[in-house]
């Protein structure tokens, strides 16, 4: 599949898409088996998909995010909170510029919490934004794909996440991943980071990942958007349709 958006200005006019999707990544050690750009990956093959299903305009990812949790370890790199929001912000006033008022942020890394406070503030009067995929919508996908891991015990670099690299960029991975399993609990994770819980910066089981479970969860998630996205647009379809 194509992680990345190759349409050009003619495609984009010709779509006439009235709802544009932004992944949102990181840049962040993700063990010794998977690449530092793992989240961005897994955002931009989410977002490909729906955009795909749904006749989307996808935009090209951000890259860099909030990972201030995995400092410990060499090649992680952070933005600030405020830097992310910024970020956001722009691409949704550059949007609504172009008649475009409906933006689906597709997160890849769980420690942008800031995100949730966004999308919740911007839809005050009327849905604009969306936060994809929920806590929700991760959870059916692992059943849907017959995980075998718990949300709770795959935080990082686990089941999930390379199941979905072995899917779409099976180069990126490096045959550690079948010895690369670590469980832990994390207390105070946003206090001491990572590092206090994890040498090798890995919190799951690796070693279950599949292609084919990968394959399985970005299809539950497509199907699971079709709530979400009917959601954000039921305020537009109303005022198109007169009712």
């Amino acid at each position: 599949m194509n992680l990345w958006t190759t349409a050009n200005a003619t495609d984009e006019s010709r779509r006439h898409a009235r709802v544009a999707v932004l992944p949102i990544g990181s840049f962040e050690q993700h063990g010794s088996h998977l690449p530092l750009a793992t989240d961005t990956i897994v955002a931009s093959a989410v977002a490909s998909a729906l955009a795909e299903r749904y006749s989307l305009f996808l935009l090209p990812p951000v890259t860099i995010s909030c990972s201030h949790e995995h400092a410990a370890w060499r090649g992680t790199v952070s933005i600030s909170a405020t830097t992310l929001i910024a970020i956001v912000e722009d691409v949704a006033a550059s949007l609504h510029r172009q008649g475009i008022d409906h933006l689906v942020l597709v997160n890849g890394h769980g420690g942008n919490y800031v995100l949730s406070n966004l999308v919740q503030e911007a839809n005050t009067d009327g849905p604009r934004l969306a936060l994809f995929p929920s806590r929700r919508d991760w959870e059916q996908a692992r059943h849907d794909a017959g995980l075998e891991s718990t949300s709770h015990d795959d935080m990082h670099a686990g089941e999930i996440e390379t199941s979905i690299l072995l899917h779409v960029a099976p180069d990126t991975v490096t045959a550690e991943f079948e010895k690369a399993d670590h469980l832990t609990e994390r207390p105070h994770l946003l206090m001491v980071g990572m590092g206090a819980y994890t040498d090798t910066g890995v919190i799951g089981q690796p070693s279950l990942a599949t292609d084919t479970k990968g394959s399985d969860v970005l299809a539950s998630l497509v199907r699971s958007f079709e709530h979400t996205l009917g959601l954000l647009t039921k305020e537009q379809k109303h005022a198109t349709s007169g009712d």
